[in-house]
């Protein structure tokens, strides 16, 4: 067990993109633990499979989210594809400032089981953003992926992942449901790596 939160603690070490990103920070509480706990704590304890990526964890793929129209799914439920998870907010510029490039993303790799995965973590304050707000934001921006919500709750435990209580920060999943990129932050050296990395992911 301690091999196996050791190799997730150096991958998360090595796979957060930190040098040269922009963020927007969220002032809603996060729990203390959230940035301060051990990287990978609530990590699902079933070993890898093929490779060295950790699992993602339990506490984010067996979340409900709620989309715009108030569905639910579960991020487990996408086991299969390659998952890109993007936390946004539409008051954060570094978000606002990718999206083109997550639009390029959707388009070119749709046909390879890859799916994005917008989620909106509220307003600055942490209020919920209307869904019409959202609705009328991604027409204006020609959002071509999936937009839910990310509460307070599931937003922390991406915290914990990336040590950053701010957006944008991704996660990406492999078909097995293992993580194979944590990115915090915007700005072209992020981006840059989230492109290469799901590049990999999805023509493995």
């Amino acid at each position: 067990m301690k091999n196996i939160f050791k190799s997730i603690a150096v991958f998360i070490v090595m796979s957060v993109v930190l040098s040269g990103f922009v963020a927007c920070t969220k002032t809603t509480n996060v729990p203390n633990d959230s940035v301060s706990g051990t990287a990978g704590s609530d990590i699902s304890s079933a070993p890898p499979k093929n490779n060295n990526f950790p699992p993602a964890p339990s506490a984010i793929m067996q979340a409900e989210i709620k989309d715009l129209d108030g569905n639910t799914f579960k991020l487990e439920d996408k086991k299969g594809k390659v998952v890109l998870v993007n936390l946004w907010g539409i008051w954060c510029g570094p978000c606002i400032k990718e999206m083109p490039d997550l639009i390029a993303l959707q388009e070119k790799y749709k046909d390879k089981d890859f799916e994005i995965v917008g989620l909106n973590i509220g307003d600055k304050d942490g209020d919920v953003e209307p869904a019409e707000n959202i609705k009328s934001f991604a027409e204006e921006k020609s959002l071509n992926y999936q937009l839910a919500y990310a509460d307070n709750d599931l937003f922390s435990h991406f915290v914990k992942l990336s040590k950053l209580a701010a957006v944008p920060q991704s996660l990406l999943i492999d078909r097995d449901g293992r993580m194979t990129g944590v990115f915090a932050g915007g700005g072209s050296r992020v981006i840059n790596q989230i492109k290469e990395t799901v590049e990999k992911t999805v023509n493995e």
